[in-house]
């Protein structure tokens, strides 16, 4: 986007919001939250949890409303609205975080965990802390993790048992260098896009297929035209929800801990509501005919991954952070 591009969009960003925001008069503070995923989705709705509970502890003074469903645009793109103050809050994905804050990388590295449960002891834990609290340099502060899932390939071609049926393959990732050259150390062709043009983009052929969890699968709708998926669950990345440090300090100490605190207390609201939309996308995905490839030997893509690893852990902080996550049991 050009810069031209980016101030009209602010301009134009700002100005929707601002009179969203007089629209909501009993409120003193109205935070704007963004999401790339549709209405009901457990982002979206755990975040409206969230602002339930701020209204009630705040007697009113502060809200919050979600725009869901990519309405303030692309993960990419806001961003850099939320550094700007635009947006107040969002709710991101690790992976557009990786050219931007250095920590996000190693939890965004392949097969750096090795379940949902290790993920979740490592991320509610210390680490976590310290990787939160590395977004502040960037104008955001970091305030919880939410699931993301485990994310596997699919494809509109064929079934994929082995990194052999990878190679010659186009698959979309999210905009970040750590994912593009996982695809492609799996001999696969990575091809950059934003989410929303995922699905023309296999039906016309311009690439062949993606990688995704189960209910961005169903609710995206990719199963329609992506017929093979793989449980090869080579990422396990936390999402992460973070608000505009401008707009964090205009709130009094009190408010910043209240909505610190119901952050926090959405994070058990999500994964509930992950957990049963998990099992739901995965039933309809399986009824609507989809070709699910379970059991596959990953010891092969865990070690297709070592120059991934080379690359990105170059420093001995990083090189620290892979280790205690690693040692986390």
């Amino acid at each position: 986007m050009s810069i031209f591009r980016k101030v009209t969009a602010t301009i134009a960003l700002a100005t929707m919001l601002a009179g969203a925001a007089t629209a909501v008069s009993a409120q003193e503070t109205l935070l704007r939250s963004s999401d790339t995923h549709p209405d009901g989705y457990p982002t979206v709705e755990a975040v409206k949890y969230m602002g339930e509970l701020v209204k009630e502890r705040t007697d009113g003074r502060i809200g919050i409303e979600v725009y869901h469903s990519a309405q303030l645009g692309e993960e990419k793109d806001t961003i850099e609205q939320t550094q700007f103050g635009v947006i107040d809050l969002n709710r991101v994905s690790m992976g557009p975080f990786n050219n931007i804050v250095e920590e996000t990388q190693v939890v965004s590295l392949p097969y750096i965990f090795r379940s949902i449960d290790h993920m979740h002891k490592v991320m509610d834990g210390p680490i976590g802390d310290e990787i939160l609290a590395a977004f502040e340099p960037h104008d955001l502060i970091g305030l919880a993790y939410y699931d993301g899932g485990a994310r596997s390939f699919y494809n509109s071609e064929k079934p994929i048992k082995s990194m052999d049926d990878l190679k010659g393959l186009k698959f979309r990732v999210m905009q970040s260098d750590i994912f593009v050259d996982m695809v492609n150390a799996l001999g696969g062709n990575a091809t950059p896009m934003p989410y929303g043009e995922v699905y023309s983009s296999i039906q016309t052929g311009v690439i062949e297929g993606a990688e995704n969890n189960w209910p961005s699968f169903e609710s995206s709708k990719h199963f329609e035209v992506a017929k093979h998926y793989t449980l090869d669950e080579h990422l396990i990345v936390p999402e992460v929800l973070v608000m505009s440090k401008k707009s964090w300090e205009k709130l009094s100490p009190e408010d910043q801990e209240i909505v610190r605190t119901a952050a926090k207390e959405s994070v058990t609201k999500m994964r509930e509501l992950w957990q049963a939309r998990e099992a739901e996308s995965e039933k309809m995905v399986r009824e609507a005919g989809v070709e699910v490839v379970k059991d596959i030997d990953k010891q092969p893509f865990i070690d297709a991954m070592k120059p991934v690893y080379e690359k990105y852990v170059t420093n001995d902080k990083l090189k620290d952070l892979v280790a205690r996550i690693q040692a986390t049991e």
